[in-house]
């Protein structure tokens, strides 16, 4: 299969298994790494210092790594050629009753997470169009920029313990008897939709970011979905 950017060809079947698991291996890095920091750095300057005292606020991957999430998950995913990547780091520790902002104070918070891998997607776009031709560079941008999009709207999804359950307790803020219900199961119910409804996946998370991903990339969407 072949992938053009501007004028220049990717050949997807020439490039090593090797380069794909590095590309992907980077891309996962870069994505969970950066949104873990991000979450830290605005609680730090929303009022709440934990992530900073705990070291959390540190690019260094190895403070950041959680074993399953961060190694062993994805390198299954990506030996086994699952068709996609996913993982996680480690928690960024934060206390939520030091923010600023009141109930807003955690939805800052949580959602800082999806825009740096937004911003991610949007850098690895305009480094994907200037790179050099006849190298891993594109190749690679591409990859990082389509991974933080994944990361992006799966963290979106409103469901504890993801991003975008902050967002959807705004409307439950006098219900705390229902958060905490919510909280106390939500990761039940993530691990029955990934196991057990992966057409609620394609439909909310994997299509929108690859559509997103091409159109920023500049690459059809038909090409893109060949990439993992």
């Amino acid at each position: 299969m072949q992938l053009w950017y501007g004028n220049c060809m990717i050949d997807i079947s020439q490039i090593p298994q090797s380069l794909s698991i590095t590309a992907s291996i980077v891309a996962l890095g870069v994505g969970v790494i950066l949104h873990e920091v991000s979450h830290g750095w605005v609680a730090n300057k929303l009022g709440d210092p934990t992530a900073k005292y705990a070291g959390r606020l540190s690019l260094n991957p190895i403070k950041h790594v959680d074993m399953w999430g961060t190694i062993v998950i994805p390198l299954l995913l990506i030996v086994s050629h699952a068709g996609f990547v996913f993982g996680w780091a480690k928690p960024v520790p934060v206390n939520y009753y030091n923010l600023k902002y009141g109930k807003w104070g955690p939805v800052i918070v949580a959602l800082s997470g999806p825009v740096t891998n937004f911003i991610i997607l949007l850098v690895s776009g305009l480094l994907y169009r200037i790179s050099p031709e006849n190298t891993a560079m594109p190749y690679l941008f591409l990859i990082i920029g389509l991974v933080s999009g994944i990361l992006m709207m799966f963290n979106l999804m409103p469901i504890p313990p993801l991003d975008g359950s902050k967002v959807l307790f705004l409307f439950f803020d006098k219900r705390p008897d229902l958060i905490a219900r919510f909280e106390q199961y939500g990761m039940f119910i993530l691990l029955g939709i990934i196991i057990l409804a992966p057409g609620f996946l394609t439909q909310f998370v994997f299509l929108p970011a690859f559509s997103l991903t091409a159109y920023i990339m500049g690459v059809p969407f038909t090409d893109l979905v060949h990439i993992l």
